[in-house]
């Protein structure tokens, strides 16, 4: 046989069997990969469930009830706000410890800025700057927790929609949205679910669960449900005209990002040059950079116009639609 073709042989069975045996292993391996992923998901609904479950029940839905008559007008207090800003970013926090970061964040910024400049206007500055970032930090998640939410909740009331039209009740349409979806939208409607099971009246475990996300699609679905419950109608075709609502508004948020992507990245990138090129000074001319330390209110000044302008772009990018 012809040496090439032989060659050629050995080569596309060593590729192949090199191939084949990364499939089995990559299939293998995701295999694993979804076990791990059902037996958390698993564990953190039934974390989700004792949690609900451990509370001391007359308490815990008088404190309950007592939120949602404050969502109907009544002014919240300043610890009450940084409370629904937690449940809503969805992270394991109290608000003892997010006030504990935020006092260690302060000192830790106002330190450096103090060691760099060897100023007493820098250190209160930095140290107040400082104090926002772990606030900050939950807005953000807040956020990411939000679009996440706004992605799942039109498959969540149409599959409501087709539970309630098989005969089912609303409570069982809500389990079923925690036992089918995947976080956050499954974890909220399972603890929502809890709540009824343990006795909370189900229009105060609804209004309870459009406080913790803060959506304003489930304000409208909780609304609907206790419209529903009062007077009747058919919900399930409510359920599935919210659902298209839900989707188109989801759809617009998406146009309005990729008609303001460009100012927004024009906005990051200025708002990151000085910084950017000020590092970039430091490393390769430290004693001609140095010189702005001497002129700590210039730093302040300049900061304090970038944060304006940051959230003068943001003001004109971001609005309610």
């Amino acid at each position: 046989m012809n040496p090439i073709a032989v060659n050629l042989l050995t080569f596309l069975g060593v590729f192949f069997t090199i191939f084949a045996g990364n499939a089995v292993l990559v299939d293998f391996r995701s295999d694993e990969r979804k076990r791990l992923r059902r037996r958390m998901e698993e564990q953190y609904r039934q974390q989700q469930r004792t949690k609900a479950r451990s509370t001391p029940l007359p308490k815990e839905f008088s404190r309950i009830a007592a939120e949602v008559k404050s969502e109907m007008g009544e002014k919240r207090t300043m610890a009450e706000s940084l409370e629904v800003l937690i449940d809503q970013s969805g992270l394991n926090l109290t608000v003892r410890q997010l006030l504990v970061y935020s006092v260690a964040a302060s000192i830790i910024c106002g330190m450096m800025a103090f060691a760099v400049t060897f100023n007493f206007l820098a250190f209160a500055w930095s140290a107040v700057a400082g104090a926002f970032f772990p606030l900050l930090y939950v807005q953000l998640k807040r956020s990411e927790r939000f679009e996440k939410l706004r992605n799942q909740l039109p498959d969540a009331f149409e599959l409501m929609a087709r539970v309630m039209r098989a005969g089912q009740t609303t409570s069982q349409a809500i389990q079923f949205v925690s036992d089918e979806f995947a976080r956050p939208v499954s974890l909220e409607f399972l603890y929502c679910y809890e709540q009824m099971n343990l006795g909370l009246p189900p229009e105060e475990a609804l209004r309870d669960l459009a406080r913790r996300t803060g959506l304003l699609e489930i304000q409208i679905f909780v609304l609907a449900v206790v419209v529903h419950q009062q007077t009747g109608g058919n919900l399930s075709e409510l359920l599935e005209k919210l659902s298209y609502v839900t989707r188109e508004r989801f759809r617009i948020s998406g146009m309005i990002k990729s008609l303001t992507a460009q100012g927004r990245l024009q906005a990051g990138i200025l708002l990151s040059l000085p910084p950017v090129m000020f590092g970039l000074l430091l490393v390769l001319h430290y004693s001609y950079a140095s010189t702005l330390f001497e002129y700590p209110m210039m730093i302040v000044v300049a900061l304090s116009m970038m944060a304006m302008g940051a959230l003068w772009i943001r003001k004109i990018v971001n609005f309610d639609y």
